[in-house]
């Protein structure tokens, strides 16, 4: 097993991890978050290689493609393709009218497959060419995927599992079942079987025709994501109370549970091996762990990096600015953030860092910030100061905390 207490732990995202997956050598991992940021991980280190922003919403899906290649989906509606190196998306899919829900590639690595919150699905072949939309759920696609034969299947909100024929089928209609909950997520196994699960809690495990084999209770609360091992032989099952049922396919048992911190796992992938699971979740980690023996890869929690606030004990300033510090660096040494560090700050145009995306709707302000500016930010609030901006939106009531904010801004972000 690799891995150390050190790297047990990935830590970068300013927000909960929506989605993950493993590139297909094992050694990287691709991560999307509620910061709207994409994040290339090299997992044994634990470190960042790259992040990427790109998109204007949540990135919901993420996919491993071969060759380096990768996809993020998003709350935007938009899909983009990278390349390994790049730092901008070699294509662009638009056609989605809603939020992007899931991704899935054909397992012969042909095709693209996305699910999206606008009820349709959309297949398209990842060398180029127009894209195929099915239609007919009634509400939002959560999920999809490929049976090996590159059937696509689909599940959603309007608790139905749709098996679609394949492209060169004209004559062929879906296979629709109707399951007792709303449907939040679907994984195939390598042998073609089909697990879905949602609101109730429990995995069901379908036959290619659609049929029930087998249904697990993992509660009691919500799965949100599932997964199968490369080899097929266990499903990970992740639920909206933080736990993750490790479920035996062909028992239909569980054998053991993932625990963890008690916030939602919205995500889970495998890597190649079948020994070792990463998992992400509402604590803005990407957890590592013993698939065998269920325990995690080094300590549960990785001890906090040091304090950057440490300084300023009892400063008022640092007290409010507590509530950014997850989103915001103080210097340019610090590691990535959901937002631009705030080092230089004083004196800056909006919208200036280097490397760091904005909207266009800042890139076009004639704001600089100074006291006055900072102040007025948080009277007002985001949204009314800068309209179009991904920061959440807050505000500081009292004046006399916004100026102590100054203050140790002013302080804190000034660069030798």
């Amino acid at each position: 097993m690799s891995g150390s207490p050190a790297a047990a732990q990935l830590r970068g995202h300013g927000g909960p991890v929506r989605a993950l997956a493993v590139a297909p050598g094992g050694a990287l991992a691709i991560s999307g978050g509620f910061d709207q940021a994409a994040i290339l991980w090299a997992i044994d280190s634990g470190s960042a290689l790259t992040v990427l922003r790109f998109h204007d919403g949540a990135v919901n899906a993420v996919a491993a493609l071969s060759e380096g290649g990768f996809v993020t989906a998003s709350e935007d509606g938009r899909i983009a393709l990278w390349r390994a190196g790049q730092p901008e998306p070699e294509r662009v899919f638009t056609e989605h009218a809603g939020p992007v829900a899931a991704l899935a590639v054909s397992p012969d690595g042909s095709l693209l497959a996305s699910a999206a919150w606008d009820g349709t699905a959309r297949i398209r072949p990842i060398a180029g060419g127009p894209a195929r939309v099915l239609a007919g759920h009634q509400g939002n696609v959560n999920a999809v995927g490929f049976l090996p034969d590159r059937r696509p299947v689909t599940a959603g909100y309007d608790a139905t599992v749709r098996i679609w024929p394949r492209a060169d089928d004209p004559a062929g209609v879906p296979i629709v079942v109707t399951l007792p909950t709303i449907l939040n997520a679907l994984a195939v196994t390598p042998d073609g079987e089909i697990a879905v699960a949602g609101g109730d809690a429990v995995v069901r495990l379908l036959h290619p025709d659609g049929s029930v084999r087998a249904s697990v209770d993992v509660g009691p609360n919500p799965v949100i994501a599932l997964a199968p091992s490369p080899d097929g032989r266990w499903i990970a099952a992740a639920t909206a109370g933080g736990a993750v049922a490790v479920i035996d396919r062909e028992s239909g048992t569980i054998l053991h549970r993932l625990v963890g911190p008690g916030l939602p796992v919205w995500s889970i992938a495998w890597r190649p091996d079948g020994r070792e699971l990463l998992t992400g979740g509402s604590d803005r980690l990407i957890r590592r762990w013993d698939a065998l023996s269920g325990e995690p890869i080094g300590p549960l929690a990785m001890p906090r990096p040091s304090d950057a606030l440490a300084a300023y004990h009892g400063d008022r300033g640092a007290e409010v600015f507590q509530a950014c510090v997850a989103c915001h660096a103080l210097t340019p040494e610090d590691g990535p953030r959901a937002g631009p560090t705030l080092a230089g700050i004083i004196g800056r145009r909006i919208a200036t860092v280097p490397g760091y995306r904005y909207s266009d709707a800042l890139r076009g302000m004639d704001i600089v910030w100074d006291a006055r500016t900072i102040a007025r930010l948080f009277e007002v609030g985001p949204t009314r100061y800068t309209p179009g901006t991904r920061m959440p939106e807050q505000t500081i009531n009292r004046a006399e905390d916004r100026e102590a904010l100054v203050k140790f801004l002013e302080s804190a972000t000034a660069t030798r």
